[in-house]
């Protein structure tokens, strides 16, 4: 394993080339939408990304039927009745703390999802990825034990994959400190070291070190705030006042002038365009209380987003990707 790697796009590990247009890549969303309404934000922002062909959403820990019916009534606003729904590994006795959006889903039935909805979120991950024609993405904004479970079930399925994450913290933490124990490898690291074990075509990781920055403030805020006419946006903003209303760490932001950190968004981004990121091959390990730690001779090995190449190309394309639903 190399330590140390920076990397570049457009070679055989799944990883974008700009040789003109592409086919649509096949997506799985795995989520824990509900609880940090960054899930949200990065749902809608899927919805308006021409390059990644949504196929599936499943959702990772918690209440499955609560997770599943925001990400039900979110995709009903943008008409996409086409986008099956998968309840993941979860239990339905979830803190009700952790449900920062329940009043947005107040009296939404999931049965009344025109689309699909799945009861086993591994059977129903292993069916998309063995419809599709292509290699799959599995964007994975969560904890892990859904992916985990199927990987367990069937390592093999990850030959037909790349795995696009966020995922840990190396350099710096949540408040651009030391690094952090970051949720989404603390919740379950057994279950992401699982993961980081497989064959997967490629592992391409935004850790804290670069969505820990992503927040919209100002214009770039104003013009998701400002646009009610939109069914999706509208929807993306009553989640966020839900969300900024109901959890301590909000208690002294302005959330009419800025959001709150976006980190999934990131995640989205790095799944079609690599460009906006410096990217290095790292090894690290994955302790057990959820921190990843750079090491040559780890026993794990990704391509890891480490800081911003250009921030603000990203931001228009965020903008441009919550805008528009083509």
């Amino acid at each position: 394993m190399t330590g140390t790697d920076r990397t570049s796009d457009g070679d055989s590990q799944g990883r974008q080339s700009n040789d003109g247009p592409r086919e649509p890549r096949p997506v799985v969303f795995a989520t824990d939408i509900g609880t940090d309404v960054d899930d949200t934000w990065a749902l809608a922002q899927l919805f308006g990304r021409p390059e990644l062909d949504l196929r599936l959403v499943v959702t990772e820990t918690g209440d499955p039927t609560y997770r599943a019916s925001i990400a039900a009534k979110l995709l009903e606003r943008a008409d996409r009745f086409d986008v099956p729904l998968a309840l993941g590994n979860g239990d339905s006795q979830m803190d009700e703390a952790a449900r920062t959006q329940a009043p947005w889903i107040e009296g939404y039935d999931l049965g009344d999802y025109p689309g699909e909805v799945h009861e086993d979120g591994i059977d129903a991950l292993a069916e998309t990825v063995a419809a599709a024609s292509q290699p799959v993405t599995v964007l994975s904004v969560a904890p892990t034990p859904t992916i985990a479970a199927a990987i367990d079930r069937d390592p093999e399925l990850a030959r037909q994959c790349r795995f696009v994450g966020m995922h840990g913290s190396f350099q710096r933490g949540y408040d651009g400190g030391d690094p952090d124990a970051e949720t989404n490898v603390r919740v379950d690291p057994d279950a992401f070291r699982t993961v980081l074990s497989a064959p997967w075509q490629d592992v391409l990781l935004t850790p804290l070190d670069t969505c820990g920055q992503v927040r919209l403030t100002g214009k770039a805020y104003h013009r998701v705030w400002s646009a009610t006419s939109d069914p999706v946006l509208r929807g993306v903003i009553e989640n966020n006042c839900l969300f900024a209303s109901r959890v301590p760490w909000m208690a002294y932001e302005d959330f009419t002038r800025r959001s709150s950190t976006l980190f999934d968004t990131a995640a989205v981004a790095l799944a079609h365009e690599e460009s906006w990121f410096e990217i290095e091959r790292r090894s690290f390990d994955v302790t057990d209380d959820g921190f990843t730690i750079p090491d040559s001779n780890g026993a794990y090995e990704a391509r890891i987003a480490l800081e911003w190449a250009d921030r603000e190309g990203f931001e228009t394309a965020l903008l441009d990707a919550l805008s528009s639903r083509g």
